[in-house]
């Protein structure tokens, strides 16, 4: 099954597509209550990765922090959410050990954050931590 689009005009009279697989628009996700969210989620467990996918089909971003479940539970939830990304077009990124940026298509990221460990100018900054205010 390929992806199904919604072709609309907007304003200008130009060609704007919508993915159905969203639950809201991307003018919808901006008018929203505070906008466009960030959300920061720790699984347990695999159950959890359809609340993720939920949250991505909101248009919103999430941050899969993927250390508090077992090796075999982080490969299923990540598999789960790469085809999540692939239904709605959007990108998916290891930002770290465990940790990866899920967004969907309306939110455009740039840069890449490298998963090097050994190097001159590479260090363990794991002691750094920031209190909450």
């Amino acid at each position: 099954m390929g992806f199904i689009k919604n072709l609309m005009k907007n304003d200008s009279g130009s060609d704007v597509v919508e993915n159905e697989y969203y639950d809201i628009s991307t003018d919808e996700a901006y008018e929203a209550e505070g906008g466009a969210k960030m959300i920061l989620l720790e699984p347990r467990a695999f159950s959890e990765s359809q609340q993720i996918a939920d949250h991505l089909k909101k248009r919103n971003t999430v941050v899969v922090n993927l250390k508090r479940v077992t090796s075999d539970q982080a490969k299923r939830i990540v598999d789960f959410l790469s085809g999540t990304i692939y239904a709605i077009g959007g990108n998916l990124q290891k930002i770290g050990g465990g940790i990866f940026l899920c967004t969907p298509n309306n939110i455009n990221v740039q840069g890449k954050i490298t998963d090097e460990t050994s190097g001159k100018d590479i260090h363990d900054n794991d002691d750094i931590s920031i209190e909450e205010w």
